[in-house]
């Protein structure tokens, strides 16, 4: 796909809203809608690489509380014919139909290969990939089981949705343990899965979230490894303008 000479793709991940409470990400959220607003203009393609919520299910009839001014914008954006495209994450899994009905927004459960421009660009969430990590692995497969699903659409969203806020925040294995350093290329999970893609084929760029810190590293064969941060701590996002691939942060004035 060759992206038109005045249009740009951005990418963005791990807003978390509702974390630690409703009201208190309503001025993060406040932020994240300013960036939707400020690059509508310009915007070809939009990815959300997943937990944009700190907690999402989808019942028949019903939905979380609260999210409206995102919501809101991206609907407006997606009627403005811009693509948006959803990559779940580890706290937002349980989306469904919702996003696709509703805002014509593209849902994805898993890695993307996409090619814009003759680059290739490698896509995701993140969490599962790579070595390690064993304990996440078999709770997701407990979470993605359909009967287990089935089970929990029979509590009653009051206390569904309750409960799994609650979880999401203290459940490890679901939110993981905070590490905000770089670890090394020998250590970075997310890295030894590329590195691993990269021994069978070529890929430009690897963009995942789910690590939280903005990172930018230089692989073999002119390849990049890029997580693109948080809108919790860094407010940082990425940016495709056709030819180079940039990491940028909201709330700073970027070059």
């Amino acid at each position: 796909m060759e992206i038109p000479k005045d249009k740009k793709i951005y990418f963005s991940s791990d807003n978390h809203l509702g974390l630690p409470s409703l009201k208190e990400s309503h001025d993060r959220e406040r932020i994240f809608v300013k960036w939707l607003e400020s690059i509508k203009h310009d915007a070809e393609i939009i990815f959300l690489l997943g937990d944009l919520f700190d907690f999402w299910f989808e019942y028949r009839e019903a939905i979380p509380r609260g999210f409206t001014r995102s919501l809101g914008k991206l609907a407006e954006l997606s009627d403005m014919g811009i693509k948006i495209y959803f990559f779940v994450g580890n706290h937002d899994y349980w989306m469904t139909d919702y996003f696709q009905e509703e805002l014509n927004i593209k849902i994805f459960k898993s890695p993307e290969l996409f090619i814009f421009n003759s680059k290739s660009f490698f896509i995701g969430h993140g969490d599962g990939l790579g070595p390690g990590d064993y304990g996440y692995k078999r709770m997701k497969l407990i979470l993605s089981n359909p009967f287990f699903i089935w089970l929990y659409k029979l509590i009653h969203p009051d206390i569904g949705i309750k409960i799994g806020r609650y979880l999401s925040q203290k459940n490890k294995l679901i939110s993981g343990t905070e590490d905000k350093d770089f670890k090394g290329e020998d250590k970075e999970w997310l890295l030894q899965y590329c590195l691993k893609k990269l021994s069978k084929e070529h890929i430009d760029y690897f963009i995942f979230g789910h690590r939280h810190l903005p990172i930018v590293h230089q692989l073999k064969t002119k390849s990049k490894y890029i997580n693109l941060g948080d809108w919790i701590t860094h407010y940082t996002y990425g940016v495709f303008d056709g030819k180079n691939f940039t990491l940028r942060n909201f709330l700073k004035k970027n070059d």
